[in-house]
């Protein structure tokens, strides 16, 4: 399993491709400005893209996907509880000071528990809201390594001061999900560098309690 990040845009948000080398199947995960990188990628990979999917639906992780859109019949999926997020993206960007189009809907919903194979692998969908009512964390256990979207950074955590942002649903889902991981997991994140689920353990100060946290 490969993982490629891409990061570009006002929010320098993270954006990947995770792909088979087997199969050269692929899938694309919240492509937002950094999307046309992620299109000379996959033409220089000769990698075919069987899904497009959507950590949760903010402005910045959407917003190249009319892009990746252009280049791939594969379905776009993103679970049910942020459509109205997704819906109404204009009005997100609005908040910004900046404009977005309206987008044509996802084909298809992320649901908590599915399975999303691509090639030879495939990541499991788990619902972790706080950051989004839908936002959902990609995780392939075995390969020890989780796409988290923005439910958690290296030192930090996700704002919860956007529309559907909730405080304690999203602490509750870094303790329930995230901890449970294994200390190597590799997480991926919506911003900024990859970190594991022992450093943030062990470090982060909004889930340390002696650093002002609250979380063991």
């Amino acid at each position: 399993m490969l993982v490629r990040s891409f990061t570009g845009g006002d929010f320098y948000e993270n954006a990947y491709v995770v792909t088979c080398e087997r199969t050269e199947q692929a899938v694309v995960v919240d492509p937002g400005a950094a999307a046309h990188q992620i299109v000379d990628f996959l033409e220089e990979e000769d990698a075919s893209v069987v899904a497009i999917l959507l950590t949760h639906a903010h402005l910045d992780h959407v917003e190249g996907l009319g892009v990746i859109r252009a280049i791939t019949d594969a379905p776009t999926y993103l679970h049910v509880a942020d459509r109205s997020l997704f819906d109404n993206m204009p009005a997100q960007a609005a908040m910004f000071g900046l404009s977005a189009p309206s987008l044509a809907p996802p084909e298809r919903e992320l649901k908590d528990g599915q399975i999303i194979p691509f090639g030879k692998f495939s990541f499991k969908v788990i619902h972790t809201p706080g950051h989004s009512p839908g936002h959902v964390i990609l995780h392939a256990e075995k390969e020890g390594l989780a796409l988290v979207g923005d439910l958690v950074f290296a030192g930090s955590v996700g704002r919860t001061d956007l529309p559907g942002g909730d405080y304690q649903a999203l602490f509750q889902s870094i303790r329930e999900h995230v901890l449970k991981m294994a200390d190597d997991t590799q997480l991926y994140t919506g911003h900024g560098p990859p970190t594991t689920v022992g450093q943030e353990r062990a470090t982060n100060p909004f889930l340390i309690p002696h650093f002002g946290g609250e979380l063991a």
